[in-house]
């Protein structure tokens, strides 16, 4: 697998463990509420990433994967928001925070990287 690829897959890995934990969530009306932007902006990054990949100008391909860092930012704080409401906790919850926190990192240096080839 070239590194295109593997960069790309790490972001469709993290979409299916977002879909995971979201199912886990509970019912309830702030659940469910949560689980809805959690999904929306979990499973959005990983599109974006793919979608610079066909990006119409060096521009335009900075610009997808900025949205790509934003919507993982966004996921960040949803799964905060989980952790500090006690709407789930454990394990999963963990690794998925520090998994987030790791793309996040990958995904800024990747802008910074694009943005200087401008």
């Amino acid at each position: 697998m070239e590194k295109k690829e593997r960069f790309q897959e790490k972001f469709l890995e993290f979409g299916a463990e977002i879909v995971v934990l979201v199912k886990d969530l509970p019912r309830t009306t702030p659940g469910r509420q949560i689980a809805d932007q959690l999904l929306r902006s979990g499973t959005s990054v990983g599109a974006n990433v793919h979608e610079a990949q066909s990006a119409e100008s060096s521009a335009d391909f900075v610009h997808k994967l900025q949205i790509g860092l934003k919507e993982i930012r966004e996921t960040s704080y949803w799964l905060a928001l989980v952790d500090k409401s006690n709407l789930l906790q454990g394990d999963a919850l963990m690794r998925l925070v520090s998994r987030c926190e790791e793309l996040t990192a990958i995904l800024a240096r990747s802008v910074i990287t694009a943005k200087s080839k401008l």
